[in-house]
Formats: structure tokens, C-alpha cells, sequence
């Protein structure tokens, strides 16, 4: 169990008082979008605080996000299981909105240890939310997922298409955290959360400082790829060629992280209207294959990545993408970066930061 503790030299009592904009508290600011999504609220001038109890995250990570900002970034290590320690991090700011990252996200892990998955995820945010109302903070910008959706009834993917359908418990956490919250909207109109359904999160920081960091053998298959790129892994497998779509391998919505980022803010803003329950998909409408993907980077890194075929994988399914209008329609908001330039800036991050966030500082 995590307490509350201070992991930078910036002032406390000042740090929510900063900028006009208002004080964002961002769970899970270490992690991946997190991080990238802290630096696009402080550039739209937000003050931030984040909380992390840094298992899947790392300490660097955010230091880098202090030196791309020029500013330094009240960081707290909480575990929001911890409700206590989530009580008095409330007494010591004074919070507009929050931001929910937070939470444990391996799809095999969680068939493993459902019980955990439960806890840490659910748990933890019915205490986040306890608090919040505690303290008068109704304001809430959810990370959910599409695993909402289960398998796609039709595609594209709209916010309507039905949901709870999920094959694993992470998915089934996202769908009952967004049960919990529209019964919490339904029970209490003053509540503003924003659901944000968001695809595959690709790419990285332009700077190259910060990027997608998994621990141990990476889940997802773009960091997979680029660790096989390195040198650092043999192979990539492909698991089936046999898919009814134009090459044979599954077709899945990527989007850049630094788009999604952009879509975090979007919906700051919307909450800001006092909008009530709001939901949106955020991916960029378009599927690219497995093999794209894996020719994408092989561009990117200027040699090819070795791949071989391998069996289905039981419970996957042969394409999955989005239909983001209701998002650009309400939000203004629309993914801008394409394919190549997610895996250019996916490579620029692995090249500079082999080991990630382990390494010696970014290479140039």
C-alpha cells in the first residue's frame, strides 16, 4: 500500500493556483498516454497534479515531461486502493477536474488474476470517486476502452453499438467503471464525466524522450515490433493469415498517442460547459492490418522486422476500428497524424531510449 508522498521540489500550497485554466488531477500521469496527455494540458495552460503508484510506470518518465515542459509537476506516489491516502491528497489541493488513467490494463494478466483486476481497477476507482464527491469534485474525464464493445456486431465502431459483450476481465472492468459512472450522472446532475473509448494508442513524443515503456514482454504489438526492430527480440509473430480482410491478418484502429493526448484536453474543455455524461470514441476511423503495421515500421527503421505466421489466437477477431464523427462533431476534435508518422516517431523513441526508460538518458 502506497501513501501520500512528495516526489518533486514544486510547491504544494501554490501548484493549483498557477494558471487561470483551472487544477487537473491526473491518475496514472506516469504511464504512456498519461504522461503525453500531462504535457498537452500544461501547453494549453493547465496547472496538473499527478498521482501514481508508479508498479507499471516509472519515476523518469515524468522527469522527462518536466523537462519538455520547462516546469515542475507536483507528483504524489498514491495508490488509489489507498482511500485514505486519497482523502488527504484532496485536503492538500483544491481540484477543478480529474483525469483517470489509472489502473492495471494486461489483457492475459487479467484472465490470470481476475481478482486483482477487480480490485485495483474497480476498487480503486469507486474510491477515487468517493473522494472526489467528498470533496465536491464532479468533474470526470474517463480512460476507458473499446474492449467495451466485445465483438463488433458492425463496423465502424459508433458510441451506440452495444456494449458489455467483453472476453476478459480488463475489458469487463471498463464496462463496469462506465455502468458505475451513468448510474453516478443518473443519481446526481451535478456530475460532468466524459467517457473517451479509445482504440490502439501508437507512436510517441516528437522529442523522443518519452514513449511507451512496457515492463517485461510488451503486450501490444507496435512495441513488440520495435523491440524486434532493436535487436532486443528475434521475431514477431503474426498470429493468423486467414482473416476475411485484404491480407489475411487482423485490422485494428491505431492512433497516435499524441492525437489522443490532444482529444484529453478536447474534453477538459467540454467539461468545462458542465455537459452532464458525454461518451466518445477517440481512434481515427481507419484500420490498417497487422502487416501494415509491421511494413510501417520496417519503413521506419530502414530494414525489415522479422516476423513469422503462427496460429489463430483464440477469442480475436478479424477487424476492429472506430467511427470518431460524434467526437469531431461535439469536441473539434480529429486525429491528424497518419501511419508513417506513428511509426517514425515509435522508432525515434526506441532508437534514443533502447532500454527505455532505463536507459542512460535519450541518444541523440
Amino acid at each position: 500500500m502506497y501513501t501520500v508522498k512528495v516526489d518533486t521540489t514544486a510547491d504544494e500550497t501554490g501548484a493549483c493556483a498557477q494558471m487561470s485554466s483551472g487544477c487537473v488531477l491526473v491518475t496514472g500521469g506516469a504511464g504512456f498516454v498519461g504522461t503525453h496527455s500531462v504535457i498537452e494540458l500544461i501547453n494549453a495552460g493547465y496547472s496538473v497534479v499527478v498521482v501514481d503508484n508508479f508498479v507499471n510506470a516509472s519515476h523518469e518518465s515524468l522527469k522527462r515531461v518536466e523537462e519538455i515542459c520547462g516546469t515542475k509537476i507536483p507528483i504524489f506516489s498514491v495508490d488509489l486502493t489507498d482511500k485514505q491516502a486519497l482523502a488527504d491528497l484532496f485536503k492538500k489541493h483544491k481540484f477543478t477536474s480529474v483525469i483517470h488513467f489509472a489502473g492495471l490494463k494486461a489483457v492475459g494478466e487479467s484472465c490470470e488474476l481476475p481478482l486483482l483486476y477487480y480490485k485495483v481497477n474497480i476498487g480503486g476507482t469507486t474510491n477515487l470517486l468517493e473522494v472526489m464527491k467528498e470533496n465536491n469534485v464532479k468533474n470526470l474525464i474517463f480512460s476507458s476502452s473499446a474492449t467495451v464493445y466485445g465483438t463488433p456486431e458492425y463496423l465502424p465502431l459508433d458510441e451506440n453499438h452495444p456494449t458489455g459483450g467483453c472476453t476478459n476481465p480488463y475489458g469487463k472492468t471498463k464496462y463496469f467503471i462506465e455502468e458505475i459512472m451513468k448510474d453516478l450522472c443518473k443519481s446526481d446532475p451535478e456530475w460532468n464525466i466524459v467517457i473517451l473509448r479509445y482504440f490502439n494508442p501508437v507512436g510517441a513524443h516528437k522529442s523522443g524522450k518519452i514513449g511507451e515503456d512496457p515492463k517485461g514482454v510488451p503486450n501490444n504489438l507496435m512495441p513488440y515490433c520495435a523491440q524486434v526492430a532493436v535487436g532486443k527480440r528475434k521475431e514477431i509473430n503474426v498470429y493468423g493469415n486467414d482473416y476475411d480482410t485484404p491480407d489475411g491478418t487482423g485490422v485494428r484502429d491505431y492512433i497516435h498517442v499524441e492525437d489522443l493526448a490532444i482529444g484529453h484536453v478536447a474534453a477538459q474543455k467540454k467539461i468545462e460547459e458542465c455537459c452532464g455524461l458525454k461518451i466518445y470514441n477517440l481512434g481515427t476511423g481507419q484500420g490498417y492490418s497487422v502487416m501494415d503495421m509491421i511494413n510501417a515500421l520496417s519503413k521506419a527503421a530502414g530494414k525489415p522486422v522479422p516476423y513469422k505466421i503462427a496460429e489463430r489466437r483464440t477469442g480475436d477477431i478479424a477487424s476492429c476500428y472506430s467511427k470518431p464523427d460524434l467526437a469531431a462533431k461535439e469536441l473539434g476534435w480529429k486525429a491528424t497524424r497518419g501511419l508513417d508518422e506513428m511509426c517514425e516517431d515509435l522508432w525515434r523513441w526506441q532508437t534514443m531510449n533502447p532500454d527505455g526508460f532505463n536507459s542512460n538518458g535519450p541518444k541523440s
